[in-house]
């Protein structure tokens, strides 16, 4: 049975989309892409709409869209039992040859086993036997780590997909389709990590021991990057108003950063820094701009462009709005400010990320005080509406006091916006997005523990009574309890996968199936890895020696006067 609500809905969806391809089928690979949370979220992706355009570009290749019905449409396919399909043809997914996600955080993890359910498909890879699609998965979740997910896919794409897309398609294109022996033959290509070819054994005390290829298969996976960004246009293609980014066109600036900072899994594992040529930025946002009147500029080092100033103004010369997700404190100039206010930005974003210049070194984003107070003087002098401020609470070796300087430090922010808009009556706000700090697989601080969350509950109440009473202050934060389970997921290993079925079975309800897991999640969280150990992830060559990482971590922590 298919719901006829849910086919209305969906076609209503797509007719108020731009871009969207609708191949025939018959005679091409089916490839349905999904993103594991909504419609909304999923299309405010930039790097779910390059994929979708990078499968459509081939010929034989047909690529359509599923996303993690809205709560209504949920309680919809449950109650009518209609398999989930995808939005262009409304196919149901078991019709598809491969079913590709993109994931991109942790928290998504229990809904892909949802959309599976929906979709009629086993969940674990073992009970796939047969005519089942092949299920696979890419994203920065999943190159991180994807050893939590390795029981519920096929294999999984290592790094930047565009040109191991390409080499994929033509192995599949020449091999049978008995499943086996396909995946084998992926198995050969750099990027591509097949699960089910590795064996993992484990200490009496719950470390891994080791990670043990099949004969003929590679120990280590080398994650993809690409070398000349250029050769592959990473832009908005899919236009709609339902997401993050209405009415505005992304254009990816670059990849990687330059700057190293400890806790930044971006930095590490897009490195190196790749820069997209200037002649070529140009086009792709002239190109926007006959789509929609605003360009948004994405990439995680935006700030660090060398042409930064020069883009905007060619943007703007055109009529065009121009949108940054955030700048560094370094590179604010009123020249800069100028034109980005000329091109309609009210609100711009920063992240000191600690309060004191002490935890600033220690993690290297080493602003000095007046450096960002002399960021927020001239975005006040360019009367900017809204400031947000990125901070990081339970940073190692964080104490009370530094967490009392971030309150010191936002109030000094504030003076230095009230004195600089003397008699100016237009409004403005200053915006704290706190969150507790994660540490992260492929970082320097992939050894570090959580801190306890009870610890990390009593620094927000710091903070939050620290800003009583204050009018054109808010803060925003994420729950520390999830942090916890982000930790859990991001450091776990593959036994983490029998954890999510239950977390699945009881509905979501974390501490449910916690305490019904053998599973110690602590051992996984609070605890300090060991200099020797074997992380869950090190099969993965990210592109920086491990013992790079050490030493960077040696290094934090003889600053911290943490002894190790």
């Amino acid at each position: 049975m298919v719901s006829r609500k849910l086919i209305q809905r969906t076609k209503a969806l797509l007719e108020k989309e731009r871009g969207w391809v609708r191949k025939p089928w018959g005679g091409r690979i089916s490839v349905c892409l999904l993103y594991p949370n909504t419609y909304h979220v999923g299309m405010s992706n930039l790097g779910f709409q390059s994929v979708y355009q990078r499968f459509n570009s081939e010929d034989d290749v047909l690529c359509e869209r599923a996303f993690l019905p809205d709560p209504k449409d949920l309680e919809e396919y449950w109650r009518t039992k209609t398999p989930l399909f995808s939005l262009e043809s409304q196919r149901s997914l078991s019709d598809f040859d491969l079913i590709a996600f993109s994931v991109s955080f942790e928290h998504d993890f229990i809904n892909i086993l949802t959309l599976l359910d929906l979709a009629h498909i086993p969940q674990q890879r073992e009970l796939r036997r047969g005519q089942w699609p092949l299920i696979m998965a890419g994203g920065v979740a999943v190159f991180l780590n994807p050893e939590p997910l390795s029981d519920f896919f096929d294999f999984f794409v290592l790094g930047e997909a565009e040109e191991l897309i390409g080499e994929f398609l033509e192995v599949y294109r020449s091999s049978t389709r008995e499943k086996e022996v396909l995946l084998r033959r992926l198995a050969g290509l750099e990027g591509i990590y097949v699960p089910g070819l590795y064996q993992v054994s484990y200490t009496e005390d719950g470390k891994v021991r080791a990670f043990e290829p099949e004969a003929g298969q590679k120990r280590t996976v080398k994650r993809r990057w690409v070398l000349k960004l250029d050769q592959f246009p990473t832009q908005s293609n899919l236009f709609t108003r339902d997401t993050e980014f209405k009415e505005m066109a992304l254009v990816e600036v670059n990849r990687g950063c330059p700057r190293g900072c400890r806790f930044c899994a971006a930095c590490f594992v897009y490195h190196p820094f790749r820069n997209r040529s200037l002649s070529f930025l140009e086009s792709l946002s002239l190109s926007g701009l006959l789509n929609e009147g605003r360009i948004g500029l994405a990439g995680t080092a935006i700030s660090d462009y060398p042409h930064l100033l020069t883009l905007c103004e060619e943007i703007v010369s055109h009529e065009g709005r121009v949108s940054l997700a955030s700048l560094r404190v370094d590179a604010i100039t009123s020249s800069l400010m100028d034109c980005l206010k000329q091109g309609g930005i009210q609100s711009v974003a920063i992240a000191p990320e600690a309060g004191s210049e002490r935890l600033r070194k220690i993690i290297k984003k080493g602003y000095r005080d007046e450096e960002i107070l002399h960021a927020v003087r001239i975005l006040a002098e360019k009367g900017l509406t809204q400031i947000k401020s990125y901070f990081l609470i339970g940073l190692p070796s964080e104490t009370e006091e530094e967490v009392k300087a971030i309150l010191s430090l936002v109030k000094k922010m504030e003076h230095q916006i009230v004195s600089t808009r003397v008699g100016e009556k237009t409004r403005w706000k200053l915006v704290l997005s706190v969150n507790p700090f994660v540490p992260k697989p492929a970082t320097p601080f992939q050894w570090v523990p959580l801190e306890e969350v009870e610890n990390l509950k009593r620094k927000l109440r710091i903070l939050r009574n620290g800003l009583k009473g204050e009018k054109r202050m808010e803060m925003i934060h994420d729950l520390p309890k999830w942090a916890y389970i982000q930790t859990l997921l991001s450091r776990g290993d593959r036994r983490l996968g029998k954890v999510l079925m239950l977390v699945y079975r009881h509905q979501g309800h974390w501490e449910q199936a916690l305490r019904e897991t053998s599973l110690n999640p602590d051992f996984f969280v609070h605890r300090r890895r060991d200099l020797d150990e074997i992380f869950p992830w090190d099969f993965i060559d990210h592109g920086i020696p491990k013992e790079k990482l050490k030493e960077e971590y040696l290094a934090a922590m003889k600053e911290a006067g943490v002894k190790i």
